[in-house]
């Protein structure tokens, strides 16, 4: 049995306060300044960065672990944290002094959206004049550098650049269905100088600075995973909440208690092994391409095809346990002071995301069938 890492337990540990805090997460539609001190005393933005700067260096199934033991209680908290995570792995990339400046504080804190509209960094003595709109911010009202990641005028790249949070205008975009808490907000950027060593070309091994087997990984690769432990995260929470209903509790027109229901037992069975299934096949496959790394240097396309599909699978068989039992529970899991209804808006949330997307199924297809995937995944 694989050793649980001391911040998982950490994180199980930020229950009470993320339960208590929840509503108020909701009605803010951002992370409430408890949860973010919280975090940062708990270096819960530290899991990926390079141990070299004072980051932890999780092991990709490790911080899996970590963003699941959250999002059992909060998926708005959790998603802050994997993307969080998933820009300050940037650090490997980066001069170690220029890392130490960024993530060294403890109010250190990257966010980025993914790549913008029309765009392109204007180079220029000493590095690049920016300008342009970003949207999907996951945790910019936390944050105190932010990123965009560009083409260069007259170059065949596309570099990663980064700027306090201060010399941009953050616009507020995130009225959503569900994860509302994340702030992930729009922000513009206009006319901004950026130094050539606060950019990168990200996941690229020309700029790696790092040798550990996780900077093996893209970020994407990390997002992917961390993504699917907030989905299987949110239906953990909810198949809890489901065993807590009261054993007495009789759906309206029915003769015996739920419980006794051979139709509610079988969905309930079912789904806890769907989830147990797809939480093994997400974790075996990265401990796999994690050994396979220290071995062999770089992972092979198969296994980043087996990666995209276990966490694309986890995240679709977490969202097929969350409607089951939400379904099951009746009428009392739509209000608002029941544990079911803002889960069930989380993990629509988290599927609609491109981590979700069904269309990663069929470019694991084409791999597995000797073809080239027509889609990037």
């Amino acid at each position: 049995m694989t050793d649980v890492h001391p911040q998982v337990a950490r994180a199980r540990a930020l229950h009470p306060l993320l339960k208590q805090q929840a509503d108020e997460v909701n009605r803010r539609r951002e992370l409430t300044a408890p949860i973010v001190e919280a975090l940062k005393q708990g270096e819960f933005f530290r899991l990926l960065q390079p141990r070299s700067i004072g980051g932890m260096e999780l092991k990709a199934s490790d911080f899996a672990r970590v963003t699941e033991a959250i999002s059992a209680a909060d998926g708005s908290t959790a998603w802050v944290v994997c993307q969080g995570n998933g820009c300050s792995m940037s650090a490997a990339y980066l001069d170690p002094d220029v890392a130490g400046e960024i993530f060294g504080p403890v109010d250190g804190i990257l966010a980025w959206g993914p790549p913008g509209g029309p765009s392109e960094a204007e180079p220029v003595a000493g590095g690049y004049c920016i300008s342009g709109t970003w949207r999907f911010a996951s945790g910019s009202q936390n944050a105190s550098w932010l990123g965009a990641h560009m083409k260069v005028a007259g170059r065949k790249e596309v570099r990663t650049m980064l700027f306090p949070k201060s010399s941009i205008e953050m616009v507020d975009i995130w009225h959503t269905l569900g994860l509302r808490g994340t702030a992930s907000n729009q922000y513009v950027v206009k006319d901004l100088f950026v130094p050539t060593d606060h950019t990168m070309l990200r996941d690229q091994a020309v700029d790696r600075r790092e040798a550990g087997p996780l900077y093996r990984f893209s970020s994407s690769q990390l997002y992917s995973a961390g993504f699917a432990g907030v989905g299987l995260g949110i239906a953990r929470g909810l198949i809890d909440a489901f065993l807590e209903l009261p054993a007495t509790k009789i759906s309206r027109g029915a003769s015996r208690p739920m419980r006794e229901n051979n139709v509610v037992q079988s969905q309930l069975a079912q789904s806890e092994a769907k989830w147990h299934s797809a939480r093994a096949f997400l974790h075996n496959t990265l401990d796999e391409i994690h050994d396979h790394v220290i071995r062999h240097g770089e992972m092979t396309e198969h296994q980043a095809a087996m990666l995209r599909l276990a966490s694309t699978w986890a995240i679709g068989q977490s969202r097929e346990a969350v409607n089951t039992l939400f379904h099951c529970a009746g009428s009392a899991a739509v209000f608002e002071d029941q544990p079911f209804e803002r889960r069930l808006r989380d993990i629509h949330t988290v599927s609609q995301q491109s981590q979700g997307r069904q269309l990663h199924y069929e470019s694991v297809g084409q791999i597995m069938l000797g073809l080239a995937p027509e889609n990037q995944f």
